[in-house]
């Protein structure tokens, strides 16, 4: 199925009297937006195009499930007093935007090259990134914020899936409940994988939804994890980097895995 054929689908399932869905047709992005205030969602196809070679309707279903999602957490009430434990801290690429459509800034912090910390409060079966503008209004300072979402990422649970390729071993933390490359900011935990490596302890962040650490003990698990990695970013609902990292000394180093040689940036 083509972006085309992707764009009417979309359109059948998204439009309703209430909302405007609309074409960009150098940009090959489809925006659907609440008609009353203009706040919307704007999706490339070739993305979703791309995806579907893999997932079929699976990917045209999530796409129309996260945009209902996300539409409807734009009006729903936000309010983060007495939703402490549903703050948490979400990874985004550098290419993110750092502001909401009408121009207020995202609370986030830079964590990487590659790589910046924004915060969110979970709403359920979406989440909602705090803005400056939700600061104000419930009268928290950002220092509070990141504070409860550390707290709050480390109180996950971490369950972790090994595979072991050619003498390197692997681990996938990937329990799709929104904050499984969040959980790369748990110090304790990195801590405790470094303690069990072998050889060089290297990361992925691919997509929101998996973190990948890898304990390389051979040149061959470079060309490994960047395989993993890439083709984990390919088929990512909400993509971060391609890029992996090496962890030294308790720094995150973004790594470029070239064949059998790596490359720090």
């Amino acid at each position: 199925m083509d972006s085309k054929h992707i764009r009417k689908e979309l359109e059948n399932r998204l439009n309703s009297p209430d909302r405007k869905v609309s074409y960009d047709r150098e940009k090959d992005q489809l925006r659907i937006e609440w008609a009353e205030t203009g706040k919307g969602i704007t999706v490339s196809l070739p993305g979703i195009a791309a995806k579907w070679q893999e997932q079929k309707e699976k990917a045209i279903d999530e796409v129309v499930y996260y945009v209902n999602e996300g539409l409807q957490a734009m009006v729903s009430k936000v309010q983060l007093k007495g939703k402490e434990k549903n703050i948490f801290p979400v990874i985004r690429s550098t290419s993110f935007p750092e502001e909401a459509e009408e121009g207020v800034p995202f609370l986030y912090d830079e964590h990487t090259a590659e790589t910046r910390i924004y915060y969110a409060l979970d709403m359920g079966k979406t989440y909602r990134l705090i803005d400056r503008k939700i600061l104000d209004k419930e009268n928290w300072t950002a220092a509070q914020v990141k504070e409860t979402a550390l707290f709050n990422v480390r109180s996950l649970p971490i369950m972790t899936r090994e595979d072991t390729v050619a003498g390197n071993i692997f681990y996938f933390l990937n329990t799709n409940d929104g904050y499984d490359a969040s959980r790369i900011l748990n110090e304790s935990f990195l801590s405790q994988m470094k303690q069990k490596t072998k050889g060089e302890m290297a990361l992925a962040v691919p997509h929101q939804d998996v973190l990948i650490i890898a304990d390389i003990q051979n040149n061959t698990g470079y060309d490994i994890l960047a395989q993993m990695t890439m083709s984990f970013f390919a088929s990512g609902r909400v993509p971060i980097t391609a890029l992996s990292f090496l962890y030294e000394e308790g720094e995150l180093e973004p790594i470029f895995i070239l064949g059998k040689n790596k490359k720090r940036t």
